[in-house]
């Protein structure tokens, strides 16, 4: 489990940018560590624990990288064709004998070039005639042939420490002989919703209560981490119950989440949960939306408080609760996907804040167009589901008209 001391995160500010806030979890949050060897199946999404250094070149020998006929280029007459009798034929899988002066070798993609040869005619530029091949002039040195080791060295690092697996590095990994990796330990992240306003999905709904999307949102968007994420269900609006109910979490998780119950309400009983177990930063983000967010450390456990509604909740996720996962993790830095679009749309700002805008994306000329969706309401769940991007407005911006360049957070990336 994490053991964080409880002034890690202090500072001296009032207001966070989103680069303060980054900067401050990179610094003050070190890896939990550990190594774990899985299967190669079983490692994507994972996080490599140490560099994986090439035990072989890749590619392990010298090869050609088409279907046609293998040569000394030294062979071949200046000014025009050469005429090269064939000796030969190697398929993929299979050694090839060594190739006389004066010939050509039939070869296929993938197999060993003939010892002595070092050039490759495709077979489409090829012209046969009876035993011997006739090859045209100007083919370079080299030419349609893979040396060993083009692609990966042997001893170079294949890897690095930290990177996130996908397909292609299992691809790599697997091409280099590995059946299985190390891989760093998933995290145990708990998430917690907070109100009585609430119930779960398939319960019963009071009077005056609604279903908790947020800790199933929250849910979601882990599950694209290298985490365990496990469901603590709702806190009830109890200062006491709440204080109790993080207490014996932060002992069994790494990290904690909750949404909702961070801002100055008398209802609002996380942050003071938090401070009766341990130390609170109440983190005022100067994003929007998203300002209200809490973070702390309970017996050693990072807890980040989220603010209630959904698309705020969203915001500070990916601010805040997804580097302090990665970094925890042991992860490289992943700065958020995004693009270049023009703005399709009129918007005025403050400043010193960074925005957050729901936006469609449409075909455009040179780039994307981006129009705002209609409704701007932060607890307005179908404006995730019918928008495909936030355009992210810097600090400095205080308005936004149409065809200016903006840069967009796109949904799928993340999501």
């Amino acid at each position: 489990m994490a053991q964080l001391s409880d002034d890690c995160f202090a500072f001296g500010g009032k207001l966070l940018s989103v680069e303060a806030a980054e900067a401050l979890i990179a610094v003050r949050i070190p890896p939990l560590g550990g190594e774990e060897s899985v299967p190669l199946p079983a490692a994507l999404g994972r996080v490599l624990a140490r560099d994986l250094v090439a035990p072989l070149p890749l590619p392990p020998f010298f090869n050609s990288a088409v279907d046609g006929y293998a040569f000394r280029h030294a062979d071949l007459a200046e000014g025009g064709p050469t005429r090269l009798h064939l000796a030969g034929r190697v398929a993929a899988g299979h050694a090839a004998a060594p190739l006389p002066a004066g010939a050509a070798a039939r070869i296929f993609t993938g197999a060993p070039m003939p010892p002595g040869a070092d050039t490759v005619l495709m077979q489409e530029d090829a012209a046969l005639e009876e035993g011997a091949v006739l090859v045209p002039p100007g083919l370079r040195p080299g030419a349609n042939a893979r040396p060993a080791g083009e692609d990966v060295a042997q001893g170079a690092v294949a890897l690095p420490a930290g990177r996130r697996l996908r397909a292609p590095e299992i691809g790599l990994a697997a091409a280099l002989g590995h059946a299985s990796l190390p891989v760093a330990p998933r995290i145990r992240v708990g998430v917690f919703s907070t109100g009585d306003e609430l119930a779960s999905p398939g319960a019963a709904l009071g009077p005056a209560q609604t279903y908790d999307s947020n800790r199933f949102t929250l849910l979601a968007l882990l599950a694209r981490l290298p985490v365990e994420a496990v469901d603590l269900g709702i806190l009830p609006d109890r200062a006491a119950a709440s204080a109790a109910a993080l207490r014996e979490a932060a002992g069994c998780h790494d990290l904690l989440l909750t949404s909702g119950g961070v801002s100055t309400g008398e209802e609002d009983h996380v942050r003071a949960a938090i401070e009766q177990g341990g130390r609170l930063v109440f983190w005022r983000l100067a994003v929007k939306p998203g300002r209200p967010a809490a973070m702390g450390v309970i017996g050693g456990t990072p807890v980040l408080g989220l603010p209630g509604n959904p698309v705020a909740a969203v915001v500070t996720f990916l601010h805040l609760a997804r580097p302090v996962v990665l970094r925890l993790a042991g992860a490289a830095a992943e700065p958020l996907p995004r693009f270049a679009a023009e703005a399709g749309f009129a918007y005025r700002k403050k400043a010193g804040r960074r925005e957050y805008v729901r936006v469609r994306l449409r075909p455009g000329g040179a780039l994307p167009v981006a129009e705002k969706f209609e409704r701007e309401g932060a607890g307005l769940l179908t404006s995730l589901t019918q928008s495909d991007a936030f355009a992210e407005l810097p600090e400095d911006v205080l308005a936004v008209a149409p065809g200016d360049r903006v840069q967009v957070l796109p949904f799928a990336a993340v999501f």
